[in-house]
């Protein structure tokens, strides 16, 4: 993409509404516009970071074997009734009447809806197990709507449903959804550790929330410092293994960590004074085992082996999609701005002319532009005739991992420099030498 061609409209100053770093940032570099007290337009740039952490999203959910669907945004109120939530849910649901006076919503989950289909279309233990989800768009009418995406009204969340037939084999999906998630967060360039956690209104008695460090989280945490030594790399997990899922399970949660509302003083004091850590945490996904809790309240039974019905054992798992860009922005910046991971960085790479109409230069960047996009990357061109200083900055703020820096000078000596905007750090190579640099980087990823 060349940055003359593309709609970027980032900011100069810090907006003033912006309360933390990853708000402020979003709205700096053009990714998102407030429409209304928590609830924001998705601009180019923040759409195309949306979509990238999706696509991990659904490529980790189906490596688990999990099946996509969609349902609706808009939900009837009698199964809400059926299941006994409706009133129970509180003022965070968005109630309205439709034009004949039926009871709707905005859909905040869909535990209700999930446990309808399956009832309709599932009567036999020959069809379980069976994992069903989705992408969507949810809402939520929080009363104190802020910090931008990290704590809105609506919002855009993966929620999956397991249907099982024994508490045994809900526990296994628990367990693949707990490795399936390390992996996500992993592949995005975050460290999200599961901790105990409350249930809240989805009920149910195992659960564990997925957070991500940071000084501006809403969640007060309590943790061993071994925690943040784990991670999951490239291990190759046969996800039907119960005993593969189990083994993660106990290494990831069996050193102390607690959400503030599930906290044990007792047990945290137990632990050498110098592993414990208090700090605070993004929430960015949670797991919940709930029983037969949905499937006792709504008829979702199936026949068993002994001709028996049964009511199926379900969990739901949530990830917040469009909360995890803040969450990875609260984790991953600078002064300067955005430090993109390169598993979600909305282009791969970024090309710098420092003299726009310099007929060396500009055929330098075409020719690099060229064979990026050969390799199948997504390169962003800055082809504005503005001072290097301002492009410089621009690059800064929106935070892609790589720059390509080509000016008459290194021209002169038949190099560019290619920079890392983690590290700051720079080299000058062929043109030729930093594109297979780059290339290779993400071929590895």
């Amino acid at each position: 993409m060349r940055l003359t061609r593309y709609f970027l409209p980032v900011l100069k100053e810090n907006p003033s509404e912006a309360q933390i770093v990853s708000h402020r940032l979003m709205l700096r570099a053009g990714m998102i516009k407030q429409q209304s007290a928590g609830i924001y337009s998705w601009l180019p740039m923040g759409f195309k970071v949306l979509r990238k952490i999706e696509n991990i999203v659904h490529e980790e959910q189906e490596r688990a074997g999990h099946i996509a669907i969609q349902m609706p945004i808009i939900q009837g109120a009698d199964l809400w009734r059926e299941s006994g939530r409706y009133d129970d849910y509180g003022e965070e649901m968005l109630r309205m009447s439709d034009r004949h006076g039926r009871d709707m919503l905005f859909t905040p989950t869909a535990e209700e809806m999930v446990t309808d289909i399956f009832r309709a279309h599932v009567n036999s233990y020959k069809d379980l197990p069976l994992t069903l989800y989705q992408i969507q768009w949810k809402f939520r009418d929080e009363i104190r709507p802020r910090f931008g995406v990290m704590r809105g009204r609506e919002f855009y969340m993966k929620d999956g449903y397991n249907f099982d037939l024994t508490k045994e084999d809900a526990l296994h999906a628990y367990n693949r959804h707990l490795v399936s998630y390390l992996r996500t967060y992993e592949r995005m360039g975050l460290q999200a550790i599961p901790m105990r956690a409350d249930s809240g209104p989805i009920g149910g008695d195992d659960t564990h929330e997925f957070l991500v460090l940071a000084e501006t989280g809403e969640s007060e945490v309590f943790y061993d410092s071994a925690v943040t030594d784990l991670t999951f790399g490239d291990r190759d997990i046969d996800y039907d293994s119960v005993e593969q899922c189990q083994a993660v399970l106990e290494e990831f949660t069996s050193k102390y960590a607690r959400t503030d509302e599930t906290h044990d003083e007792a047990k945290f004091n137990e632990l050498p004074k110098e592993r414990r850590r208090v700090a605070r945490g993004i929430e960015v996904g949670q797991i919940f085992y709930f029983g037969t809790k949905y499937s006792d309240a709504m008829g979702a039974t199936v026949v068993d082996k002994d001709q028996k019905q049964v009511p199926v054992h379900m969990g739901s798992h949530g990830i917040g999609v469009s909360r995890l860009l803040g969450a990875i922005i609260e984790a991953s910046h600078d002064d300067k701005g955005i430090i993109w991971p390169e598993g979600v960085t909305p282009f791969h790479c970024g090309i710098v002319n420092l003299k726009q109409g310099d007929e060396e230069a500009d055929a330098a960047c075409e020719t690099l532009y060229a064979a990026l996009e050969a390799a199948g990357l997504e390169p962003l061109y800055d082809d504005r005739n503005e001072r290097a200083g301002g492009k410089f900055a621009t690059m800064d703020l929106i935070g892609l991992p790589w720059r390509i820096t080509v000016g008459p000078r290194g021209l002169k000596n038949g190099v560019v420099e290619l920079t890392c905007r983690r590290s700051g750090e720079s080299e000058e190579l062929a043109p030729e030498a930093a594109v297979a640099k780059v290339v290779d980087i993400y071929a590895n990823l």
